[in-house]
């Protein structure tokens, strides 16, 4: 009766355990695990047992936190109805939102949500909102900004700063200043989002002066500041700005600031400030250069016509995605190397 009596008590607890296990796995987008444990689920019957294990909501939260959304969304649609929480309907349509290759998904999914009747809160409301900005809908943005007003979660900064990045990915300058201007609250994120607006849709001279008023600055702010200068052409003062990070601020170049600064480098010709960022890079990386850096650099050099030092860089990439090949080779094609191109596929493919 005492063996029996344990293995019964071990029987019931094993759901809770492996629910454990992945949400663990699930907050360290730990996949590979977190799939033998699927399997293990699947081949033990322990899933489809009872809804009341509640693993099937769990295996959801952890295919959707680490982006493999068809998965995320083929186990939300095996979860029973009655299983199914506002929890469950969020995780989905924030992975969907972050799965950038199928906005329209996400926005099916929303409306689905809306018909099914379940309780929006601020972070499926900054998901619409991220589904807007990819595909530039400002109809669908005023909808959902007007939806947020009627639920009364259009006080929060995170949601608040969502809708001022749609409104400048749209280039509605003056309905972020007025998000801005009525938030309660901002930080760091609400100022750097006022600035990348004013510098790219009215210029750098008035993105300077949202600059000078920001009470604090990120990587992100000083970021779009250099760069909105260099890309416009004012390279003195974009390495001023530049060295006054580096030098008196003692902030670091991270790989998204020095693929930016690339960025602009390659869109106004500036080879020199182009340079200095790439023995910047030398230092900081050596030879295990990001490949987000890695491709900036390559085409910063072939937009300023070094096409022989923008395949040197490409030669030398510890690994190449398709985004570097596509670099690579549209350099090489302006000017007027094609033959080239038939002679490095089989080398570095």
């Amino acid at each position: 009766m005492k063996c029996s009596t344990i293995n019964f008590t071990t029987l019931q607890s094993l759901p809770a355990h492996f629910r454990s296990l992945l949400r663990s796995c699930a907050r360290n987008s730990s996949l590979s695990t977190g799939k033998k444990l699927h399997a293990v689920i699947l081949t033990s019957g322990l899933a489809s047992s009872s809804p009341n294990t509640f693993l099937l909501n769990a295996l959801h939260h952890l295919y959707a936190s680490c982006g493999v959304a068809s998965s995320a969304r083929h186990l939300f649609y095996q979860i029973p109805r009655s299983h199914k929480d506002v929890t469950d309907w969020t995780t989905l349509l924030s992975c969907l939102a972050q799965h950038r290759t199928k906005p329209s998904e996400g926005f099916c999914f929303f409306k689905e949500m809306r018909k099914e009747g379940v309780v929006l809160d601020d972070v499926a409301m900054i998901s619409v909102f991220v589904l807007c900005t990819l595909v530039e809908d400002l109809g669908m943005g005023r909808q959902a900004q007007g939806c947020l007003v009627k639920m009364g979660l259009g006080s929060g900064v995170k949601v608040c700063n969502a809708v001022m990045n749609m409104y400048v990915k749209c280039g509605l300058v003056e309905e972020v200043r007025r998000v801005f201007c009525e938030m309660n609250e901002r930080n760091v994120v609400s100022w750097s989002t006022l600035l990348e607006g004013v510098v790219k849709w009215e210029g750098v001279e008035n993105g300077r002066m949202v600059f000078d008023e920001m009470p604090e600055r990120n990587g992100v702010g000083w970021t779009i500041m250099i760069a909105g200068y260099v890309g416009n052409g004012f390279s003195r003062k974009g390495f001023l700005l530049l060295d006054e990070m580096v030098s008196r601020f003692r902030l670091g170049l991270n790989f998204v600031t020095l693929s930016s600064i690339l960025s602009a480098c390659a869109q106004s010709g500036d080879v020199l400030m182009g340079r200095w960022v790439h023995v910047y890079a030398l230092k900081g990386m050596g030879r295990e250069m990001h490949i987000m850096v890695g491709t900036a650099l390559l085409d910063m050099y072939a937009k300023c016509g070094l096409i022989d030092m923008a395949f040197k860089v490409f030669k030398y990439l510890p690994k190449r995605n398709v985004v570097a090949w596509n670099a690579m080779l549209g350099g090489l094609a302006m000017h007027g190397r094609g033959k080239f191109v038939l002679d490095i596929f089989p080398k570095y493919d």
